[in-house]
């Protein structure tokens, strides 16, 4: 589907599903309310996947990969090299989200959108790795556009594409992760020109900057912003002018979920900014968003706060990768479970309250 057609069958949450998955929370063998956040999750999904007793059965994560230009700038604590070495470590099974995808069943799949180095290994070929190149890794923001509208636009079709294949093949929820050395400066750069707020109070120290490390993050998006001008009515536009493939790529994956009634579940700084950039795209994609957790990284309460989006966990995580929506994920599964398969007060004869 094209992202015009995409964004016409994002539909608003089921509210008789809701409304029956919200009439069980109430008999289920506990007082009203006890369960917290787990039971609102229960209801969203209901509502989500139009079905009063939602399930989640097949876990995948999308890991987009793509390198940055701004990353010449010295945002990063770590050289650009070592994206494509991070996308041979995921394939091969040895990275945290490996790991943790194992622990809760999860099915990791991994996107080349614009890794600048080559990914050389005869893995490269598994059905694990997607080969959606956009180019060799995006423009110096600093110095101009990211990459052109075109681009922009490619970065979030293919993302919607991934989105429906894995949902064609049973993933009934996804969850974002991303690699690409430097993507916290870009990241930073649309949460700041969409809340129209200073870099200083967006811009964080992403891989581990020193000060000085910091101070040119902030600076490289003070520049880009100016030097670019996004337009704040253009969620497109942002993404080109100050974005990231495997931003876009994540953008799109939201995108196509939301279209299919699939539940995404958003991972933490770079994830967000994603998020931002769908509900620019298509405000009617929001509801479709879980937060998983609140990153350590600076700023990332103030997205989450524009998004309208409270989060599962906070662990004091940044690490990306899809570390937390692995997580988030099973939660979401345990509240499912709970509206599914916990006794109403009537089936296990107890009293109800009084």
């Amino acid at each position: 589907m094209t992202i015009t057609e995409t964004i016409r069958c994002i539909q608003p949450l089921d509210l008789t599903a809701m409304d029956a998955a919200r009439q069980r929370q109430s008999q289920l063998t506990k007082p009203a309310g006890s369960l917290g956040r787990l039971e609102e999750l229960s209801i969203q999904l209901a509502g989500i996947q139009r079905k009063p007793f939602p399930s989640i059965n097949n876990r995948v994560i999308v890991i987009m990969a793509g390198d940055h230009g701004v990353a010449a700038e010295g945002v990063s604590a770590y050289p650009q090299e070592v994206t494509p070495q991070m996308v041979l470590n995921f394939l091969h099974g040895g990275a945290a989200i490996n790991v943790l995808a194992r622990h809760t069943g999860a099915r990791v799949v991994v996107v080349d959108m614009g890794v600048a180095g080559e990914i050389n290994s005869p893995i490269n070929e598994a059905p694990l790795l997607h080969r959606r190149r956009v180019g060799l890794g995006t423009m110096n923001l600093a110095k101009g556009a990211a990459m052109s509208r075109q681009q922009a636009e490619e970065t979030i079709q293919s993302g919607i594409e991934i989105a429906l294949d894995e949902i064609s093949k049973g993933a009934d929820i996804l969850g974002t992760g991303d690699m690409g050395i430097g993507n916290t400066t870009p990241s930073a750069a649309i949460a700041a020109c969409i809340l129209g707020r200073s870099p200083e109070d967006i811009v964080g120290h992403g891989t581990g900057v020193d000060e000085a490390g910091l101070i040119r993050k902030i600076h490289a998006v003070k520049r880009g912003l100016k030097v670019n001008k996004p337009s704040l009515e253009d969620g497109v536009d942002i993404l080109a002018k100050v974005g990231g493939f495997e931003i876009g790529g994540l953008a799109g994956v939201m995108l196509g979920a939301a279209s299919k009634h699939v539940p995404v579940m958003v991972d933490g700084f770079i994830s967000t900014a994603a998020a931002m950039i769908a509900v620019m795209v298509a405000p009617q994609c929001r509801p479709y968003l879980i937060s998983a957790h609140r990153s350590k990284e600076k700023g990332h309460t103030l997205m989450l706060e524009w998004l309208g989006l409270k989060p599962l966990l906070d662990l004091d995580l940044r690490l990306g990768e899809g570390t937390g929506a692995v997580l988030g994920i099973s939660l979401a599964e345990a509240a499912c479970k709970i509206l599914n398969e916990m006794a109403t007060f009537d089936e296990a004869g107890i009293s109800g309250k009084e």
